[in-house]
């Protein structure tokens, strides 16, 4: 990124390797640990062992360190560099501490909302996301998933990918049986009117506890199942009426959570498909069919693969009456993602951790089956979210904490906290601020911490302007938004400075923490965890606390002044990409 003197020494070393025979391997760079200066290392460990692979009577390790000691003379004299290593067959290249502080204030000033991003790779990803069932609420627990989803999404994005943001929703399958009968039984004829997914929820809740507490209506449940298996007119327009209901409720929640997608998958269109695959795993041996015995259809994954000890367990992939499961489903999405998009790289699923063993079984026996794609299909997991004092959320119980509830209330927190912090602002700042803030309170928590970690929702954590959360690190931005209004400078205006001056040591962190944004956003999308990015970006905010502390900006001498103004100003910029990764508004005022 800054370093743009490594062509010239690259094309130093290979001279020399070339002049003294030795076969050079390309030259891998990395990073330095920083110890109070920054810079790259290469090895020869490579170049020494294909000597010896050639004939030539060397000890590897000796002969690396041979090598870096010799090239060591041919690039002390480059420019930018400050000094030159050779140590173990490495070769350390550190920097001018001044030269590299210039060259990434202005790298980052430059590039502005593209710092951080990597070069296009060519390679198209889907990630699917979310996947809420119709006739049900949208409540705490869909919001990580939701969050986390379109976190890679825009990481994957910004590293150089091609992005596919799919949804799954689940509009068929026992859940909304029950919903539609609960409907035609006790509300029918009724329409939402506002708070659509608060009221499909609470018939659904209504139906689960009815027929909970009457076991004698799973009759009445399994006839209507029999009626939409069969296709009957009246519950499929019921069906799809219902449907569309539940379909704008979630579109209303993806715009509040300023979530997009490009495509959307629904299990009802898999399910004839899904069974079409049964059938044709039935025909190969690959599946077992024990419906006529009463049975259901299922695949021994490791009786198949003649594996002795259990690994992947057995599959159940259709219902005894020959209903569709999720599995069923499951089998026809996979393909028809690949269909739709021949030059898929992945097609990476983001779900509940709860659904591991599933879409492990799934992809095994897709690659049973013969079918390549498999090897493209991963499953990223995540672990529930718990309402303070560790209650699951269950739409059957009821025991759920709505996202339009949730959306309100964090708004008017976040209002309350931003009228106390700053009394001055205008009504139209205070409503954009309460909206900025207590969204980014409730993405925050979700993404701060492992996806297979639990999370606890508490405002008073989420809410935090002093600890590990979204409203510090936006704090951090207004106040750099502040200094910088304060010098009444334009930026754009300033000429590069040198940082010709000895730096503070909050100056020094500060300037570490932006340097290590680039390769934070390719760990994160390598490792598909938003954690990385929640982290840096937290740890850019801390910093510049200590920055804001220790160094003063607009009081200084000139040239410092006019420095360290452009670091604030890259900080600025570094914190507003890291918080649009995780779909967080950075706010001007606060």
């Amino acid at each position: 990124m800054i370093f743009t003197e490594q062509p010239a020494i690259e094309a130093k070393i290979k001279a020399y390797c070339e002049e003294h025979g030795i076969p050079l391997i390309p030259l891998e760079w990395k990073p330095l640990p920083f110890s109070g200066k920054w810079g790259i290392s290469t090895s020869f460990f490579a170049a020494a062992a294909a000597e010896a692979r050639s004939g030539k009577n060397v000890v590897v390790a000796q002969r690396a360190q041979e090598i870096a000691g010799q090239v060591k003379n041919m690039v002390s004299d480059v420019p930018g560099i400050r000094l030159v290593e050779a140590v173990k067959g490495y070769l350390n290249l550190f920097f001018d501490t001044q030269v590299y502080t210039r060259r990434l204030v202005d790298a980052v000033l430059e590039q502005k909302d593209r710092f951080g991003s990597g070069p296009a790779t060519g390679q198209r990803v889907m990630i699917e996301f979310s996947q809420p069932n119709t006739h049900k609420a949208f409540h705490v627990g869909h919001l990580r998933g939701t969050i986390l989803g379109d976190s890679l999404c825009r990481i994957l994005e910004f590293a150089g990918h091609e992005l596919v943001r799919a949804n799954y929703p689940g509009d068929m399958g026992l859940h909304v049986i029950k919903w539609l009968w609960g409907y035609l039984k006790f509300h029918n004829g009724e329409e939402p009117a506002t708070d659509i997914t608060k009221w499909m929820g609470e018939v659904y809740a209504e139906a689960a506890q009815r027929l909970e507490e009457d076991p004698d209506l799973e009759a009445d449940l399994r006839a209507l199942y029999a009626r939409w298996d069969q296709r009957d007119p009246e519950i499929v327009a019921l069906w799809e009426r219902t449907r569309k209901w539940s379909l704008e409720g979630f579109r209303q929640m993806y715009a509040a959570l300023d979530v997009r997608f490009d495509v959307y998958y629904f299990n009802s269109q898999e399910e004839k498909p899904g069974k079409e695959i049964v059938e044709e795993l039935i025909r190969r041996g690959i599946a077992t069919d024990e419906r006529s015995q009463g049975g259901a259809v299922f695949v021994k994954i490791d009786e198949v693969l003649g594996l002795k000890k259990e690994q992947f367990h057995t599959a159940v992939i259709l219902r005894s009456d020959g209903t569709a499961l999720y599995a069923t489903e499951d089998l026809a999405l996979a393909l028809h993602k690949f269909r739709d998009y021949p030059d898929l790289a992945r097609s990476v699923y983001v779900v509940d951790v709860r659904q591991s063993l599933h879409f492990t079984q799934i992809f095994k026996i897709l690659e049973i089956a013969g079918h390549p794609q498999a090897q493209k299909c991963s499953h990223v997991s995540y672990e529930l979210v718990n309402l303070p004092g560790n209650v699951v959320m269950s739409s059957r119980e009821g025991t759920v904490v709505l996202l339009e509830d949730l959306l309100r209330e964090a708004t008017t927190r976040a209002r309350a906290e931003a009228s106390k912090k700053n009394p001055s602002l205008t009504e139209a700042q205070l409503e954009s601020v309460a909206k900025a803030v207590g969204l980014g309170a409730l993405k925050y928590p979700m993404l701060a911490r492992e996806n297979t970690k639990m999370v606890t929702f508490d405002w008073q954590t989420a809410l935090d302007f002093n600890g590990q959360a979204a409203p510090y690190i936006q704090y951090a931005y207004v106040r750099c938004n502040s200094i910088l209004r304060k010098a009444g400078v334009d930026i754009s205006d300033l000429q590069p400075s040198t940082f010709n001056y000895s730096l503070e040591p909050a100056e020094v962190e500060l300037i570490d923490w932006l340097s290590r944004f680039p390769s934070e956003v390719q760990r994160a999308a390598a490792e598909y965890k938003p954690l990385a990015i929640a982290s840096i970006a937290y740890d850019i905010a801390k910093a510049f606390a200590g920055f804001y502390d220790a160094c003063p900006v607009v009081q200084a001498e000139l040239q410092v002044r006019l420095a360290r103004l452009r670091l604030v100003a890259a900080t600025r910029q570094t914190l507003s990409n890291a918080l649009a990764l995780l779909g967080i508004t950075a706010p001007d005022v606060m």
